[in-house]
């Protein structure tokens, strides 16, 4: 080789910045080949599967009764000089009855937002579904234990923590549903 191609060399070596290695295994992101492939990280996905019954009902019987009464009378002799008479009655009775059920079936996949320091994973997604122009929105957020997470990464909403679920319809269906702005004024009044 000549003088001139080696200084070149030379050169090119002082002036380029070094070349430095990097490993391609990040232990942050490892997950072994015969691992369960379950939501442990931030942006993973995770199924949740919405089973919620509820039901409450409640009653309630009232029943008073008030009679007062005053009688006065003035005689002189064989004759009645005044008389007068002051009486106050009262009667109420009252009764409620509330009784509400609900029942919610859905399967929403919702993604790991945060993954807090015990390993819980916070979630949290949304699904929405429109059919026949009614739109059905389904919303799901909590904290998730990952011994809670099966090996189909599917975990039953009975096993969210803090779990906040919503399910809203929006469309001419709900709308006929919901009472109209004058029954609710009325009822703000108690008419």
């Amino acid at each position: 080789m000549s003088r001139a191609c080696l200084g070149l060399a030379l050169v090119l070596l002082l002036l380029l910045p070094p070349a430095w290695g990097r490993s391609l295994y990040q232990e942050s992101q490892w997950r072994g080949l015969t691992a369960d492939q379950k939501a442990f990280r931030v942006g993973d996905v995770l199924t949740v599967q919405v089973l919620e019954t509820s039901s409450a009902s409640t009653s309630a019987d009232t029943g008073t009764r008030r009679g007062n009464g005053l009688r006065a009378d003035l005689s002189h002799g064989a004759r009645s000089v005044g008389q007068a008479q002051l009486q106050v009655a009262g009667d109420f009775d009252g009764g409620g009855r509330t009784q509400r059920a609900s029942r919610l079936l859905a399967t929403v996949t919702v993604t790991v937002q945060d993954v807090l320091p015990g390993g819980q994973l916070r979630i949290s997604g949304t699904q929405a579904i429109r059919v026949n122009e009614e739109l059905q929105q389904v919303a799901v957020e909590g904290v998730v234990r990952t011994l809670d997470v099966s090996d189909g990464n599917v975990v039953p909403s009975t096993r969210v923590a803090d779990a906040r679920i919503t399910y809203v319809g929006e469309g001419d269906v709900s709308e006929r549903t919901r009472r109209a702005w004058w029954r609710r004024l009325l009822d703000a009044f108690g008419l």
